[in-house]
């Protein structure tokens, strides 16, 4: 317990320069790597250079007398912390394997490509995936489901992989960040001390202009992105279902995965339930595809078995006779993820050494030190959100430690509660996936095959939502106070 105390004590001792030595180094260094590797550095040289950001953090730790121990004890609460988040990983890639084989994903391909029309793709995109993640409160879902889909979409009809990725993220944090389903949507007002429907009210403020002005960016990209005149698909369409038997049947399986999440099944058991049903479905529907899968000219239970193993596990790939469709009928299974779980657990490693040095609490507390004006708090909850989640790489992170730091001054400063909570979502829930080393960046680009540095400009909700909040409290529009009974 002396022990303890006495790290505390140390922790505090922590300059605000010192504590941003290990995160100026870490963006230097991950720069570097990136202009070096490109889109290769997901691999595995970012995930080093984030253990290299650790060992800084930790040699720095060492100098203030934090012992070692102590580091890794809160590096491995943090790793435990995410231990939810590295099996839903593993779940996504085991359950676009069997969509894939089930005809699930190559059924949306081919519904879609019937039904959206180029010149609308980009809009449509946002407006679908906003829907799914108001229904079931996770962006994940929504981007492990219809996202990989829109995706497969894009490609097919040659719209860029960054833009459709943009809009799905756009309509997917839309609902994240509203939907009274979303834990991070309740996360944030129990947090700062509001009520969830309180919260959601006064979330709308910012929340509703923010995704208007989305929907008009993406009508107006995708006017300059492809022309508005009929496209013919038929080539396409005739690849697809000479290769997959298009069922409308296989869509019960997405129905009954999105219809599990919203009833706040567990996502670990949705998606298992997923992944199952699909190799269930591909038994009865897809036996061809099983028979190219393991080499076999007819199905029997050892050839399913194999197949659909294969399609859970490891690399699959089906011929479909279309160059530009083969590309889209690929999965990694749950070997797919594992580039994303190292750049999580790496994550994680950093943000743990951040955590116990005192590096975070540090920041924090000089950003909440420039909230004078009521605009200077609001601005310093937002850049401390921020912060977070560039340095421990956790979207809750971002929303609990700020959210119990700030609590007060908001208080001192007669503001209701609700305005903590709104600045907390709209700074902290949304900017997580614009970083590749956070949790949520590592799993959008993971799942939707495209990295963030592709759709950061295009996520165009996600990184707005962040400026709206702060155009609001400069113009003191919409700041409820404490005894106010309007918002």
């Amino acid at each position: 317990m002396k022990n303890s105390s006495k790290t505390n004590l140390k922790t505090n001792n922590l300059t605000l320069f010192e504590a941003l030595i290990p995160v100026i180094l870490l963006v230097i260094l991950l720069a570097y790597n990136v202009s070096v590797f490109g889109d290769e550095a997901m691999g595995g040289s970012n995930q080093f250079i984030l253990l290299i950001g650790a060992a800084i953090a930790a040699t720095l730790g060492l100098n203030k007398g934090i012992e070692f121990k102590m580091m890794i004890n809160v590096v491995s609460k943090n790793l435990k912390s995410i231990t939810g988040a590295i099996l839903i990983l593993l779940f996504v890639g085991a359950l676009s394997g069997t969509w894939l084989i089930s005809g699930i994903i190559p059924s949306m391909i081919y519904y879609g490509l019937k039904i959206l029309h180029p010149s609308i793709f980009l809009p449509s995109c946002l407006i679908i995936c906003a829907i799914i993640s108001i229904s079931t409160g996770s962006s994940w879902t929504t981007s492990a489901t219809v996202g990989i889909a829109l995706i497969g979409i894009a490609k097919a009809i040659g719209i860029p992989t960054g833009m459709a990725a943009g809009a799905i993220i756009s309509g997917a944090y839309f609902g994240d960040k509203l939907s009274p389903l979303s834990d991070t949507t309740n996360l944030a007002p129990a947090i700062s001390g509001s009520d969830l429907f309180t919260h959601i009210k006064y979330l709308t403020i910012t929340t509703i202009p923010t995704i208007a002005i989305s929907l008009v960016v993406f009508i107006i990209l995708n006017f300059f992105v492809v022309s508005t005149g009929p496209t013919d698909n038929d080539l396409l369409l005739n690849s697809i279902s000479n290769t997959f038997n298009i069922n409308p049947l296989v869509f019960t399986v997405p129905i009954i995965v999105i219809f599990m999440i919203f009833k706040k099944t567990p996502p670990l058991i949705a998606l298992f339930t997923g992944t199952m049903l699909g190799g269930v479905f591909a038994i009865f529907l897809q036996p061809e595809i099983l028979n190219q899968i393991s080499g076999s000219n007819t199905l029997t239970l050892k050839s399913a078995y194999v197949s659909i193993l294969n399609a859970i596990t490891v690399d699959t790939s089906i011929e479909s006779g279309n160059a530009a469709l083969n590309e889209l009928f690929t999965s990694g299974g749950m070997k797919g993820m594992l580039d994303t779980i190292w750049l999580v657990i790496c994550a994680m490693v950093f943000g743990g050494i951040m955590e116990a040095i005192g590096s975070l609490k540090k920041i924090s507390s000089s950003l909440l030190n420039l909230g004078k004006s009521t605009f200077a708090l609001f601005a310093s909850t937002a850049g401390s959100c921020l912060a977070i989640n560039l340095t421990a790489s956790d979207q809750y992170l971002s929303i609990v430690i700020p959210g119990k730091m700030f609590s007060k001054a908001y208080m001192d400063k007669n503001l209701a509660p609700e305005n903590l909570s709104r600045t907390l979502e709209d700074t902290g829930t949304v900017t997580s996936v614009l970083i590749p080393w956070n949790t949520c960046g590592a799993y959008q680009s993971g799942v939707l095959g495209v990295s963030v540095f592709d759709y950061f400009i295009y996520a165009v909700f996600n990184w707005l939502s962040f400026f709206m909040t702060l155009f609001f409290a400069a113009l003191n529009i919409k700041i409820k106070k404490l005894d106010s009974k309007t918002v």
